[in-house]
């Protein structure tokens, strides 16, 4: 991997997780995107959107509740795939990979978290100094060239001493142990699956979910058209809801006045 590539690398990580407009959670920290990106940059972004889509499997139920960040699916996605692709791996063993480096990419969000309450201080002399035009720096300025600094440079120097590093050691290591990565990161997406499970699989949603398998199995269609019956069936389930919801509580008070006539 060429140093240009590690730094833009480096870079890909920082939109991903500095919470900018129009990119970070909802977008570019998705494995699937960072992948992609990431194989821009290697000039493979058909593999690099293969290898992301299967490490996005491990984090389709990803919540982060109250600051929480349980995982760093950007770091996962980005490294995971730049070793796939410059190590010549499959998306198994890219995905056995991904895993405990998303676990350790947490280090780099409590850091961030920690140490961007200086700057709500920084803010606070502002205000009591009536320099209003200064606020944006402590809001934007600040904990976005912190953020570059503690995104960039690790994830650049990972990805282009830790790249080397895989190739050598693919080099070295015999094919058993490239199985037992594979089988590992063949049991990555069951997980996923099940954690989504346990959020999908309440109440009135069950019904959905066994329609949803039935329909995908025996129906023959693609995911496109799968996809818009779904988005029809919500829109369809909570237009019912709020419907019933709505007027119920109209019939009981028509009741109540009925009651009190009589």
């Amino acid at each position: 991997m060429a140093p240009i590539q590690a730094l833009l690398c480096g870079i890909v990580y920082w939109l991903a997780v500095g919470n900018l407009p129009f990119v970070g959670l909802w977008s570019l920290q998705r494995p699937l995107v960072c992948g992609f990106v990431t194989g821009i940059i290697l000039g493979d972004p058909l593999q690099g959107a293969l290898i992301g889509g299967t490490i996005n499997l491990v984090y389709l139920g990803f919540i982060s509740a109250g600051g929480s960040m349980p995982a760093d699916m950007a770091l996962a996605g980005i490294l995971g795939t730049a070793y796939a692709i410059v190590g010549n791996m499959g998306a198994n063993t890219a995905l056995a990979l991904a895993v405990p480096i998303g676990i350790l990419g947490t280090i780099v969000w409590y850091l961030r978290m920690t140490f961007d309450s200086i700057f709500v201080h920084i803010g606070d002399r502002y205000i009591e100094n009536e320099q209003y035009n200064k606020i944006w720096r402590a809001n934007v300025l600040f904990p976005q060239m912190f953020c570059a600094v503690i995104a960039v440079i690790p994830c650049a120097l990972a990805a282009y001493f830790g790249a080397a590093y895989i190739q050598g050691l693919l080099d070295v290591v015999s094919g058993r142990i490239l199985t037992v990565f594979e089988v590992i990161g063949g049991l990555m997406p069951a997980l996923g699956i099940g954690i989504t499970l346990q959020y999908i699989y309440k109440g009135p949603a069950r019904v959905f979910l066994f329609m949803g398998f039935i329909l995908a199995v025996y129906s023959g269609m693609g995911l496109l058209p799968l996809g818009i019956i779904a988005a029809l069936v919500a829109i369809i389930y909570v237009q019912v809801t709020a419907t019933v919801g709505s007027a119920t509580p109209a019939i009981e008070g028509a009741t109540e006045d009925d009651e009190e006539e009589f």
